[in-house]
């Protein structure tokens, strides 16, 4: 057979060589198109560690607020458990705070309660904002929820101090006080079951009992160490508070 002309191996060749550039094109496309499909998918599933290298482990004095975003408090209610709910928990960690010069950030108190016929529960967590918190030294206490949370939360004999910076130890009539009124459980949700461990919602000086932490993390039995549930208090009045190394106080977080 003869071979082909010069011009019909020609023809031949660009028509080769458009349908292998097409498929190339469509590969590479498909290609293109899964790879992000999959970036999508990755980022989706694995978003970017948030950076924890911009969240300074101290504050200096003098700022446009006050360094102060977390203490505890120097005083109680003094009625025992009975804190006026909620809503007078937070109103007391505010008014501290505002006499402090602290009251430019708004306060929460750190206290869970569980549901009622009329209420939702509420987790202490969720009341005191992402972080991060200092104390009134302008020391680190925790950068965010999850490590105020964990093994690696600050809070101690040392930097868990009044809005005044004065250590907790000595308080009121307790020469040894560390409860601290919480109603949590340590992951600073509510206590489930029927017991009622938050001194009635926060509004009982007489029945019930508080779920309590140990704010310098020391003492004996099981969770001792635990800075927000140590153990039930003995009941809910000021005396049963102070029976067990208690005053009424509570730990308070700036949410701004």
């Amino acid at each position: 057979m003869s071979a082909a002309s010069p011009r019909a191996r020609s023809g031949k060749d660009v028509r080769v060589c458009a349908v292998v550039g097409i498929v190339l094109l469509v590969a590479a496309c498909g290609q293109n198109g899964r790879n992000q499909n999959n970036d999508a998918q990755t980022g989706a599933a694995n978003p970017p560690a948030a950076s924890t290298e911009s969240v300074p482990q101290s504050l200096a004095m003098g700022g446009a607020k006050s360094v102060t975003s977390f203490f505890v408090t120097s005083m109680g209610s003094g009625k025992g458990g009975d804190l006026g709910g909620l809503a007078g928990a937070d109103a007391h960690c505010q008014k501290l705070a505002e006499a402090e010069q602290a009251g430019d950030h708004t306060w929460r108190a750190y206290l869970s309660t569980p549901a009622t016929k009329t209420e939702p529960v509420v987790n202490a967590r969720d009341r005191i904002g992402r972080g991060p918190w200092y104390n009134a030294e302008g020391a680190l206490i925790a950068m965010n929820l999850e490590q105020l949370h964990s093994a690696e939360s600050r809070i101690n004999k040392e930097t868990a101090a009044t809005q005044r910076l004065d250590p907790v130890n000595g308080v009121g009539d307790t020469p040894n006080t560390h409860d601290i009124l919480t109603g949590s459980r340590p992951d600073g949700t509510a206590l489930p079951g029927n017991e009622d461990l938050t001194c009635g919602n926060w509004t009982s000086s007489g029945e019930g009992r508080a779920q309590v932490g140990h704010h310098d993390r020391k003492g004996q039995g099981d969770g001792a160490n635990s800075w927000n549930s140590a153990h039930p208090s003995r009941g809910c009045s000021q005396q049963d508070l102070q029976s067990t190394g208690g005053a009424g106080l509570l730990y308070c977080f700036a949410i701004d």
